[in-house]
């Protein structure tokens, strides 16, 4: 694909396929996303119809098969062979799909992670041979289509060019170099018939293989996309080139025909013109390959190979094998030393560590990791052993997550690329309009006589003059530029945020964030550490502290909510002060009330666990001692949990969820950057006063249930705001989903959240400025690329036509605007690489770290 027009055609040729429900193309990742009803059409019809628009086309994947593994089996000769593996496999436990290639030995199986795995399939295929060692199985990972696809491409564009350049540059010298060096390049000017020389012989027989040999790309590009009905750059170089070549040839036949004949022909102009733009696409290759340095370094994280564990039936390692990293499977025992790598997401089951995380979340401060806590494949174990459960396996592992949604940012068209799909549509055909009423103006004003003829240089005619000047705004025009400039930067600065652990879904993500004036905080596990720990335990009736902890135990049980988890917690240390253990029956008619708390019915006792909007709710009266014992703890930020028992307010916990300590410099760096900020909690107003007043934030919405946390965000963009909104993702989808850009933060390995556009994988308040500051420089890099790429073809297109010739006598040959051409769309795409170098704005050290 050479620019937008080539992509918006392919994607009006994929979305007419009948089936086909959706098809996005991105051009600078030359990568296209169909989704289709697996009934209707499939595959091999979509690759089929890529190719039939002019495009070759490999399918990368399908979201079909995300577990599906490749085994190269040795020992494979006979169709019974097949047969023998074929019926092995497909008689496992977990196993959904099995296809034979019988020619390359390959099986490729699809599968239940969570009931079988690569080695369990690969002891499946050698326990199936009749003889011990007849089959042999190995784990076969095909390589990776991209990297392998833009080698083959910097190659290509590397070799013609080289090729291109061994006849053009005879044909310089023998136009340009020999004519001016008297007498050693008298003998070009010999004359074999007539006006014919020897000059001109070489001169077209050295172009001749650069027009339609090497040149050969623009002919078919062009073809294509005239058959389409659309027009792109090749259209415009095949043009430019042919009439080049074409009134060349037609001079060459006049001077051998005629004795008296003097004109000039430009195969020069034909064969440097498509050397320099060949050698203007290999630089734009090159370069495009470095806007996915940060997505392709991310993708080398994990280590090829693991340290497998054996353990007995009392926790005892009694056997340790080095094994490929693809073959571990979920629940598999991983031992990693210091210094080695985390190779798949798991959970620490002994041993402590510090392991740096910083090449996924950017956090360079290594994290203390000890029995029961998460690690991240990819990241790097510091100073102690430890021994991991493996939890998510290939495709899902964070590091997986992160590559494929990062690949998906990259193919989502931002909308300010609009604008280039619109210029797209008639810009070819107005440079054409355009060069020939160029040529034409300067024919029919040199005819007339209307400019003087020491104007026109020496050895050309007025046609020639005019010819010059038309092919010259053939070739100058680039929409290359403009197809550029908006995906480049999307590229590099998605691919640049998921290293900083900021994980953007697509450019209209990033285009919203940029306009972000009011940032939507949420307050437990947002503002808070999200890690609520009760500081006291009361009672205010005739239940005994041992029937209090067991009821509310019982009725929290069911409950996901921070806040719950650690009511339990804090009521199981409690209970046996009380006395022995009673049995606590189970909760019948559970429910959850969002931004209240839970009810249950155990035993006889209906249980009420929450807030007081819950006990309104369910007219338990609320008396002065336990109104005085709220208020008491909330002046001092702390949540009341209330216990009801049968309609009575039987006790009461208060629960303290300290303030992260980089929130108060990031609201006031918000303020800074003319952000305002909002906190919307479910907790009562005293609390929520309180935790405002301590991070710097004015206006406050406690109380507020999920969906009216999303109804407060759509009253302010009814008042023209644009709203971010940063909460957990677990109780905020509904504001996520209703905010202009919804940010998930702390998400962990837990990357995949729907509601939101752009996923904060640490817990750091820091990242939410990251997010909207990289926004604002990629979109600030976006309108300078648009700039640049309009600027250049209003500049240029105007100077290649000769409208400074009559006044400075500035002539732009068609040779050199071939170069300032490719030069135009090298010059974008060096402009967005440019945001490699982005910088926090930032740097908030996180607390969390080393506790």
């Amino acid at each position: 694909m050479a620019c937008t027009s080539c992509s918006e055609s392919l994607e009006r040729a994929l979305s007419s396929i009948n089936g086909v429900k959706r098809a996005v193309v991105g051009l600078a990742l030359e990568e296209a996303k169909v989704h289709f009803d697996p009934h209707v059409t499939n595959a091999n019809q979509i690759i089929e119809a890529v190719e039939d628009a002019g495009f070759g086309a490999d399918l990368i994947n399908s979201a079909t098969d995300p577990n599906k593994v490749h085994l190269k089996v040795e020992g494979m000769h006979s169709s019974e062979d097949v047969s023998i593996i074929k019926y092995a496999l497909e008689s496992a436990l977990g196993v959904d799909l099995v296809e034979m290639d019988v020619e390359g030995n390959m099986v490729k199986v699809s599968y239940e992670p969570d009931v079988t795995g690569p080695r369990d399939l690969i002891q499946c295929i050698e326990a199936a041979a009749a003889s011990p060692a007849a089959y042999h199985a190995i784990f076969y990972a095909p390589p990776r289509q991209r990297e392998k696809e833009q080698q083959n491409e910097i190659s290509k564009y590397r070799n013609q060019f080289l090729w291109s350049s061994l006849f053009s540059v005879p044909i310089f010298i023998l136009s340009m170099a020999l004519p001016m060096l008297p007498p050693y390049g008298n003998w070009i000017d010999y004359k074999i018939h007539n006006m014919f020389t020897i000059g001109m012989l070489l001169r077209w027989i050295l172009c001749t293989p650069v027009q339609f040999i090497i040149g050969q790309r623009f002919y078919l590009g062009a073809y294509h996309a005239l058959r389409r009905k659309s027009a792109n750059m090749d259209v415009l170089v095949a043009l430019g080139t042919n009439v080049a070549y074409f009134y060349s040839v037609y001079i060459l036949i006049k001077a051998l025909t005629l004795d008296k004949f003097e004109g000039q022909e430009f195969f020069e102009t034909s064969a440097m013109l498509i050397s320099f733009i060949l050698l203007g696409k290999y630089l734009e290759v090159v370069a495009k390959g470095k806007t996915s340095d940060a997505l392709a370094k991310l993708t080398v994280l994990a280590p090829d190979t693991a340290s497998l564990v054996k353990m007995d039936n009392d926790g005892n390692a009694i056997l340790e094998t080095e094994i490929s990293t693809q073959l571990i499977q979920r629940n598999d025992i991983i031992k990693i030393v210091p210094g080695a790598k985390v190779p798949v997401d798991g959970i620490v089951i002994n041993g402590q560590s510090h392991v740096n995380e910083s090449m996924i979340t950017g956090e360079a401060k290594p994290v203390t990791k000890r029995p029961g806590d998460k690690v991240i494949g990819g990241t790097v174990n510091e100073n102690g052993c430890v021994l991991v459960k493996a939890t998510h396996v290939g495709s899902e592992t964070a590091l997986s997550q992160i590559v494929q949604l990062v690949e998906a940012a990259q193919l989502a068209r931002a909308p300010v690329q609009k604008l280039a799909d619109k210029i797209s549509r008639f810009f070819v055909p107005m440079v054409v309009s355009a060069a020939f009423v160029t040529w034409f103006s300067w024919f029919i004003t040199g005819e007339a006589g209307v400019f003087p003829k020491h104007w026109i240089p020496k050895g050309m005619d007025k046609f020639e003059l005019a010819l010059q000047f038309g092919i010259s705004v053939l070739v100058v025009a680039c929409p290359c530029a403009l197809g550029l400039a908006t995906p480049t930067a999307v590229m590099v600065a998605t691919g640049k945020g998921a290293s900083q652990g900021v994980l953007i879904k697509g450019g209209s993500a990033l285009e919203k964030a940029h306009k972000v004036n009011t940032v939507v905080f949420d307050k437990t596990g947002t503002l808070t550490m999200g890690k609520p720990t009760v500081v006291s335990a009361v009672l205010f009736s005739g239940f005994t502290m041992e029937q209090f902890c067991d009821l509310t135990i019982a009725a929290e049980a069911n409950s996901e909510h921070p806040i719950s988890k650690s009511v339990v917690e804090h009521a199981k240390k409690l209970r046996p002060k009380s006395g022995s253990f009673v049995h606590v029956e189970e909760t019948e008619d559970f429910e959850v009330h969002p931004g209240a708390g839970v009810s249950g019915k155990i035993g006889d006792s209906l249980v009420l666990v929450g807030n007081k909007r819950l006990m309104r709710a369910y007219n338990v009266p609320v008396n002065h001692e336990v109104e005085m014992y709220i208020s008491a703890m909330e002046k001092l930020a702390r949540t009341c949990v209330l216990v009801s028992i049968d309609g009575k307010v039987a006790g009461a916990f208060a629960v303290t969820d300290p303030v992260k300590p980089e929130a108060e410099r990031v609201i006031s760096f918000l303020h800074s950057m003319c952000i305002s900020s909002i906190m919307v909690t479910g907790d009562n107003w005293s609390t929520a006063m309180a935790i405002a007043k301590e991070v710097g934030i004015d206006k406050v919405f406690a109380e507020t249930d999920p969906m009216g946390k999303a109804d407060k965000i759509k009253e302010h963009q009814m008042k023209g705001s644009t709203v971010a909104m940063v909460g957990d993702g677990i109780n905020d989808s509904p504001a996520l989903a209703a905010a202009d850009v919804g940010m998930a933060i702390g998400a962990g390995t837990d990357v995949a959240i729907e509601a939101a556009d752009i996923v904060l994988i640490k817990s750091n308040l820091e990242d939410v400025i990251t997010a909207i500051d990289l926004s604002r420089k990629t979109m600030s890099r976006i309108r300078l690329n648009y700039v640049w790429a309009l600027g250049y073809n209003i500049l240029a297109m105007p100077i290649a036509a000769g409208i400074l010739f009559p006044f400075a006598g500035i002539r732009l040959p068609p040779w050199l605007a071939g170069a300032c051409m490719a030069a135009s769309s090298l010059s974008v795409v060096c402009s967005s690489l440019l945001l490699q170098c982005y910088k926090k704005p930032l740097q908030v050290e996180d607390a969390e770290g080393t506790d």
